[in-house]
């Protein structure tokens, strides 16, 4: 007799996703966005499926605090289009981190999701604030602090 193995696939309502929450006070950019971006994606269970969202919600506070390493702060440029001729808008890295930080963490996160539809998905999961977070939010989720 032969025993059939079979792979195990996580179906949409057996995901239970917990509310996580991330300090990036002192992190680097980068290495702290593809951890993040792993919890969103559920790669770090072991009940990842490819084609359903097990991930989890991940708040991160202090966005303004990260670090980059290098000569990034001057010489990384993030651009915009606003819909004209001439109109790509470049902003250096480091005014991108005093004006707008949780842009700038949502869009290295963003970029080291997959592209398609649940990556848009696990996107809305991710909440970013440049510096504590709000009174007002997040505490009936009941949010468990994350060391990355």
């Amino acid at each position: 007799m032969h025993l059939r193995k079979t792979t195990y696939m996580a179906k949409k309502g057996d995901v239970e996703a917990r509310w996580l929450l991330v300090d990036a006070r002192g992190k680097i950019l980068g290495r702290l966005a593809v951890q993040v971006a792993r919890i969103l994606q559920g790669k770090h269970r072991p009940t990842f499926t490819p084609h359903v969202d097990t991930g989890d919600y991940v708040v991160v506070v202090h966005a303004s605090e990260v670090k980059l390493t290098g000569r990034k702060l001057t010489d990384k440029i993030y651009t915009r289009f606003t819909g004209y001729p001439g109109g790509l808008r470049p902003t250096p890295a480091g005014e991108m981190l005093k004006k707008h930080p949780e842009n700038m963490f949502r869009d290295a996160v963003r970029r080291m999701l997959p592209k398609n539809r649940l990556a848009r998905k696990m996107l809305g999961k991710l909440k970013v604030f440049g510096a504590e977070l709000p009174e007002h939010g997040f505490e009936a989720q009941g949010l468990e602090p994350m060391e990355l």
